[in-house]
């Protein structure tokens, strides 16, 4: 009998140490990330396009060469899609530079802000901080737009839209296309 249970024994101790090595492979093993859901890819390109297509005031920069600033307040979905997005290109010369924010107060040297739904309970806040200031505010909550924000990401039948609110891009000095107001489910003025 006690060769029996040597082999028992051996046969778990194998198992064991089986199961050790591939824990041991899967934890030295490069964390693999999982791609941003394709939501984001869609609103890290328009976000990347509402750049194209808005005109900033001159003084909306310190120096002729100051770069171009996305600002992240909230989480952010986007993994590193929008970094891929705007990598390598430019907006007017200036290079575009993707920020993570974790306080409103960092916002005022942004040029684009996106405003997740994660933070949408300080929205408001953001909001009276960055009115008037030449600064494209988007949000991703439906009353993102109607609340004071530029654009509002909206999600209908599977599709990511937007509406442009005019006042608001009025009171930042900003000029939004013809173009891209013609894509916008909706134009608020007023």
């Amino acid at each position: 009998m006690l060769p029996d249970r040597t082999a028992k024994r051996g046969s778990t101790l194998r198992r064991v140490a089986a199961a050790l090595c591939a824990i041991a492979i899967v934890c030295a093993s490069p964390v693999v990330r999982a791609e941003p859901s394709p939501e984001y890819l869609i609103k890290a390109a328009y976000l990347y396009n509402f750049a194209m297509f808005v005109d900033w005031p001159a003084d909306a920069f310190s120096t002729r060469t100051s770069p171009f600033v996305i600002g992240i307040l909230g989480a952010n979905r986007f993994d590193r899609a929008l970094e891929r997005t705007v990598a390598d290109k430019r907006i007017d010369r200036r290079p575009i530079v993707v920020r993570r924010v974790d306080s409103p107060r960092d916002l005022r040297h942004c040029h684009i802000v996106f405003v997740s739904s994660s933070d949408a309970a300080r929205s408001a806040e953001v909001l009276d901080r960055l009115d008037g200031l030449p600064i494209l505010v988007v949000g991703e909550t439906s009353d993102f737009a109607r609340r004071g924000g530029t654009i509002a990401f909206l999600i209908e039948d599977n599709r990511v839209r937007f509406e442009v609110n005019l006042d608001a891009a009025r009171r930042a000095k900003l000029t939004i296309s013809a173009k891209l107001l013609s894509l916008a489910k909706t134009v608020r003025t007023g």
